[in-house]
């Protein structure tokens, strides 16, 4: 069943391409997917702004009853409930977003679909074949040639991109965590180019929904 629904995508997307190119029509697959996923977005940060809500109330119960669990999972609970949200709240449309996202990040990376060649990675974006690696692309073309460039303007962009989701990040402990948005820089080397494609336009909306959806760390 995963195959037929990836076989769908590649499609679907393949139809998109040959309209407005494929590297087009994968930036724009990528935001009607995160379009159509945005109700689960709103409905995630709404659970994050509840959890920071109740989150002093939560301290003084676990102080209050630290030396017996069971009596915290239940005060904690009722808390919960009496502010209209639950401790797994923000979870379920997490793990909702999932599916989606594996679909399609899968069309972008696989060679083959349903036994035959992705034709969408040989199509280009500005010359250079939506198939090809960066390590791929410095051994063949060097560090200074057009592929490579376009490369390097990619990772920027990511850069950029992660540096937003950085500075909203507040203080978070380990603050190593704060480092995990510039890790799409390093997957992108390892990528076709069609899935870094992906990836920055996936980056670029979550960040810009964290902007506008969550609260401004203190």
């Amino acid at each position: 069943m995963f195959d037929t629904v990836i076989e769908s995508a590649y499609r679907l997307i393949s139809v998109l391409g040959s309209f407005t190119g494929a590297a087009f029509a994968i930036i724009l697959v990528t935001l009607a997917v995160r379009l159509l996923l945005l109700p689960l977005g709103i409905r995630q940060a709404n659970a994050h702004k509840a959890r920071l809500r109740v989150a002093p109330k939560v301290e003084a119960l676990k102080k209050r009853f630290a030396r017996d669990p069971e009596r915290l999972y239940r005060e904690t609970s009722r808390l919960y409930a009496a502010e209209g949200t639950s401790m797994f709240a923000g979870i379920m449309p997490g793990l909702a977003q999932t599916p989606f996202v594996m679909i399609t990040y899968q069309v972008f990376v696989s060679a083959t679909i349903a036994g035959h060649p992705n034709l969408l990675l040989v199509q280009s974006a500005l010359g250079v074949p939506l198939g090809d690696h960066f390590a791929a692309v410095l051994a063949g073309s060097g560090l200074f040639s057009l592929p490579a460039l376009v490369f390097l303007g990619l990772f920027a962009l990511l850069a950029v991109t992660a540096w937003m989701t950085w500075r909203r990040m507040g203080d978070i402990r380990p603050r190593v965590l704060r480092l995990l948005p510039f890790g799409t820089i390093l997957v992108a080397g390892f990528l076709p180019l069609a899935a870094g494609l992906y990836l920055l336009v996936s980056t670029a909306w979550t960040a810009a929904e964290r902007a506008i959806l969550y609260p401004k760390p203190a």
